[in-house]
């Protein structure tokens, strides 16, 4: 990639530096073979991404503060973090924010990955797949938001600092919400958004093949009283043609065969009437006599992954809080990456998809904006590569 300088390399991976779209563009076609990641979600945190062009690098660009902690002129437009939204009051200064998640409305958020998306198409190979994890947010009518669970089933909480040519500074924690009533959205509503991107990118030439059902057995708390408590999230399998790179056999499950001895379907009388089978064919593979377990080379009954997928969500030390368990991403890059190909990730965080990949022998390109999640991917890169060949000697 003539031109661009990762943030941090190995023999196997990339990580470059940057807001996604900008940084796609100067990637080649058909680089990758899969696509694994998850956006910022919509209205839920500020990463601190944000820059502050011109005025005072020492200003905080946050509003007086009066006694008792309550801002002393509640009539400023103020943006996420609580800080001047467009333009800093006190000294000048302007704020940008290029971070996926801060549109003003949700079908600003729409558009944006839809943009960003068909270049991450571009770059795919011919049959490649892109999986895409996303949560839902609900509809308010502004005001602060309370941190949220995401995909990592923690929550942001702390201030971790500044970053930025012009001294920027943001909050970790719940966000400025943009009033999302409107449109057909009433206070408390729902908003689909992960749907509302997988129609999107079907629209946009995807094929939207599969929604997987991400099931948390060990979700954050809620204390709504008034619906359940949320355990679950999207994975979205979407293709960039209708024939596509997928590994069946790589994530196929243990079967729990019923310890029959005859292991043949055999045709089923309830299905031979013409109000359930047309022509009165009976069940196909039934009919066919296919066994009902398949083995492996070890003798192990198996059978198709199911499309909901029980994973725990996994604690990480470090100050990134949207950290995918591991389990989550291998069968996204088993099934999707053929040993030696490229894996991709737009929003690598805490790059836990390079992990991954380098876990079962694939490359891997990342894109991250923030450099905070940069350095915290490159000491734990470091840190799994010199444990691998601590424990396992040269690959």
């Amino acid at each position: 990639m003539k031109g661009m300088q990762p943030y941090f390399e190995t023999d196997n991976g990339k990580l470059y530096y940057g807001e996604a779209l900008e940084t796609l563009r100067k990637l080649p076609d058909n680089l990758a073979n899969t696509c694994v990641t998850s956006p910022p979600y919509f209205g839920l945190r500020d990463y601190g991404t944000a820059e502050w062009i011109g005025g005072d690098d020492n200003c905080d660009h946050n509003p007086q503060v009066a006694d008792g902690g309550q801002r002393s002129d509640r009539t400023v437009p103020l943006g996420r973090g609580g800080m001047y939204k467009d333009v800093c009051l006190k000294c000048g200064a302007t704020r940008e924010d290029n971070q996926v998640g801060l549109e003003d409305t949700p079908e600003l958020y729409v558009e944006r990955l839809v943009d960003i998306f068909r270049e991450v198409k571009r770059v795919l190979k011919d049959d490649g797949t892109l999986w895409l994890n996303l949560g839902d947010s609900y509809a308010n009518t502004g005001g602060k938001s309370q941190p949220q669970p995401d995909s990592s089933g923690g929550v942001g909480n702390k201030k971790l600092g500044t970053r930025g040519k012009q001294g920027s500074s943001a909050s970790y924690g719940g966000v400025e919400r943009t009033n999302t009533v409107g449109n057909g959205l009433k206070p408390k509503d729902l908003i689909g958004i992960p749907w509302m991107v997988a129609f999107a990118l079907r629209a946009d030439g995807w094929y939207l093949r599969q929604d997987i059902i991400w099931h948390k057995p060990n979700p954050m708390p809620e204390s709504v009283t008034d619906r359940c408590t949320k355990a679950h999230e999207y994975i979205f399998l979407l293709s960039k043609n209708k024939k596509y790179y997928y590994d069946n056999e790589s994530i196929k499950e243990d079967a729990k065969p019923d310890g029959k001895k005859d292991t043949r379907m055999k045709d089923s009388k309830k299905y031979s009437d013409d109000n359930y089978m047309p022509n009165n064919s009976g069940p196909t593979m039934a009919s066919s006599g296919h066994e009902r377990w398949q083995y492996d080379e070890n003798g192990v009954a198996k059978k198709n992954k199911r499309s909901v997928w029980t994973v725990a969500t996994k604690p990480f030390t470090g100050s990134h809080f949207a950290t995918f368990p591991k389990a989550l991403i291998e069968p996204c890059v088993l099934a999707g990456c053929p040993k030696g190909g490229v894996v991709l990730d737009i929003f690598s965080g805490a790059s836990t998809t390079w992990l991954v990949a380098e876990d079962h022998f694939r490359k891997f390109v990342g894109i991250e904006l923030g450099d905070h999640n940069c350095e915290i991917s490159k000491n734990r890169i470091e840190e799994h590569l010199f444990q691998t060949k601590f424990n396992f000697g040269e690959r």
